[in-house]
């Protein structure tokens, strides 16, 4: 039998209600890793200390990189500012990565903790730009491969190879 790869997954994408509207964002494709993954379900905004639900936050003045470098905050809609707990959570969430030992991990697209390439542009109006979350820019820093539902197939791929 082989050992299942340990998989970093945003917590929406499994059907637990952590979505910042106390919804879900579960993904049958996602649940169908189960045989080949060890699931480690995360929510980095609620490891952050953020509730649910809560409101809405996006990254203002850059993406995630920025925000781990300084030059960049995550707010809400109303201004207020949750830059600590974004950091916090991708902090965090890096731990439980490397407790389990995961090298790679399954994050919800477009959100301003785990978006990968694509993030909302911070003007609270559905538009995205080019960049990561906060916690893909964290993991990214340290080596982790990241994914997400949109980018399942090539996740699909590499675990099959590394299956062989």
């Amino acid at each position: 039998m082989t050992q299942k790869v340990p998989l970093v997954v945003s917590a929406c994408l499994l059907g637990l209600k952590t979505k910042y509207n106390g919804g879900d964002n579960r993904r049958e494709e996602v649940l169908a890793l189960e045989n080949s993954c060890l699931f480690v379900p995360i929510c980095p905004e609620q490891l952050g200390g953020l509730p649910t639900p809560r409101a809405p936050a996006e990254i203002q003045g850059g993406d995630g990189h920025d925000v781990l470098a300084g030059s960049a905050t995550v707010t809400t809609r109303a201004g207020k500012d949750c830059t600590a707990a974004f950091i916090s959570g991708a902090r965090q969430s890096l731990e439980v990565a490397k407790l389990v030992g995961a090298q790679v991990a399954l994050l919800k697209a477009r959100s301003p903790s785990c978006g990968s390439d694509c993030i909302y542009n911070g003007q609270f109006n559905g538009t995205t730009t080019g960049g990561d979350g906060v916690t893909a820019a964290c993991f990214r820093q340290a080596g982790l491969t990241v994914f997400t539902e949109e980018t399942i197939a090539d996740l699909r791929r590499l675990l099959s190879q590394k299956g062989s």
